[in-house]
């Protein structure tokens, strides 16, 4: 799309906020009505889309595309009213008889720029709150999923005028174009090196950004662990989505005391999935493109595969690979995976794997299994955007909870009323009447000895 096309999308956005009219919200009520509807009546073409990208079984694409969607869009109609009323806040005694409250009001035009790995989701699920605040919206889909980016922009196109929502597709040089230009709010997932040139594009206009990115999320296992249990949702954390998820378990930190039976479990836990032969599954998704397959691949040479690396370049196949031990300054261990490689590693005591997740970038997810009074130590001595104890994957799908990062794996958060305030300004206002006009505040400051005893 050419950058004058782009600047006129924008422009007219802006335009359309100016009126007020994405404030009301009952306008805004019908607008996420109406999302939800364009979707529940696209189901299949959705469906098909991630299918054709990334060969997601329809039950998969459903629960973690457009189920997820549904349920954030059902949450946000029924608690939209409550959290768009203003909130009164305590007035402290210097400043009675005024009052104080909080309005959240919508930031303005707002870009959200999606990754391939979930890529309905992953603009749908922020496009919720961009709505519920009262935001306008440009989506960028991934070029890596030509099929669902095609879809959304049907659906979008359909549903709402361009300037209210519209779509622009294209690839890095339509993505600078957009970084070009001005926003009031730039929510971006995806890669923490591409969330760096982000961020430094939105600083030439102050502009907020949110973003959601990865790394290395740890997964615990210590010795009091329920081995069977860690590893069936070991290995459906990892293996959903054939590993391109960005808080899937990346690699595993396991007491040497159950390292052997842990890993049976999980070879055992893959074929009892999977079967003997994961390519032949119907539930066993692909690599999303040639170039992610090689990079993948590349962690599996020469490594001390212990279960899977076989691989299928026409078919973007590779099998869940688990790799004993490598070299903690080896690319599977710097690199975020995304990928069905699992590698593991082992510890004498808890504290050693404390200590080993405190060495890295702060992780997007932690998870722990063992019981709660270790757990609870591993939670206090680290940090990470979230995390499940004895599971993975799920803090994610409970819309009460904040999702996102801290340091490299993200800033800001969102899901729920987070998603909300994520395209919000929580706006201060003090209103103090007229009846009265006390004189401590004005020159030459009468009563300041009592005055500061209150302050």
């Amino acid at each position: 799309m050419k950058e004058d096309i782009i600047r006129q999308r924008i422009e007219t956005q802006k335009a359309f906020f100016a009126t007020g009219t994405t404030r009301n919200i009952k306008f805004r009520k019908e607008m996420l009505r109406k999302l939800r509807d364009a979707i529940i009546n696209n189901e299949k073409k959705i469906t098909d889309a991630v299918y054709s990208d990334l060969r997601k079984s329809y039950q998969e694409a459903y629960l973690t595309e457009i189920g997820l969607v549904l349920a954030e869009i059902r949450y946000h109609l029924r608690k939209l009213p409550r959290w768009d009323r203003p909130g009164r806040v305590p007035t402290p005694l210097y400043l009675l008889p005024s009052r104080s409250k909080i309005v959240a009001e919508p930031l303005g035009a707002s870009l959200i720029i999606a990754p391939w790995n979930y890529p309905f989701q992953l603009l749908m699920a922020p496009l919720v709150g961009a709505i519920s605040s009262g935001c306008t919206a440009v989506l960028k889909p991934s070029p890596y999923t030509p099929e669902t980016a095609k879809v959304i922009e049907e659906i979008i196109t359909a549903t709402f005028p361009s300037e209210y929502i519209t779509v622009i597709r294209g690839g890095r040089e339509t993505n600078q174009m957009l970084l070009n230009e001005r926003f009031d709010i730039i929510f971006f997932t995806g890669s923490s090196a591409l969330g760096k040139v982000v961020m430094e594009a939105a600083s030439r206009h102050l502009t907020p950004v949110v973003l959601e990115l990865g790394g290395k999320s740890p997964c615990i296992v210590d010795s009091d662990a329920d081995i069977s249990k860690a590893a069936k949702r070991i290995v459906w954390g990892k293996c959903i989505n054939a590993g391109q998820t960005c808080i899937a378990p990346d690699y595993i930190l396991t007491h040497i005391s159950v390292k052997e039976r842990l890993v049976e479990a999980l070879k055992g836990e893959i074929a009892r999935t999977y079967g003997d032969d994961p390519s032949k599954s119907n539930w066993y998704p692909r690599i999303v493109n040639g170039k992610a397959f090689d990079r993948i691949k590349g962690y599996i040479d020469g490594g001390n595969i212990v279960h899977g690396g076989r691989t299928i370049k026409d078919d973007l196949y590779i099998e869940p690979t688990i790799i004993d031990q490598p070299p903690v300054n080896s690319p599977v261990m710097q690199e975020e995976i995304f990928g069905p490689v699992l590698p593991i590693l082992t510890f004498e005591k808890t504290g050693e794997a404390i200590n080993f997740v405190n060495s890295r970038e702060k992780p997007l997810a932690l998870y722990y299994f063992g019981k709660n009074r270790k757990a609870q130590e591993v939670v206090d001595k680290t940090t990470s955007g979230g995390g499940c104890i004895n599971d993975t994957l799920m803090h994610v799908t409970n819309h009460h909870l904040p999702f996102g990062g801290v340091g490299n794996s993200g800033m800001g958060s969102y899901h729920g009323k987070e998603s909300f305030l994520a395209f919000s300004n929580r706006r201060a206002v003090v209103t103090t009447p007229t009846w009265i006009d006390l004189p401590f505040r004005y020159v030459p400051f009468k009563l300041f000895s009592a005055v500061k005893k209150v302050l």
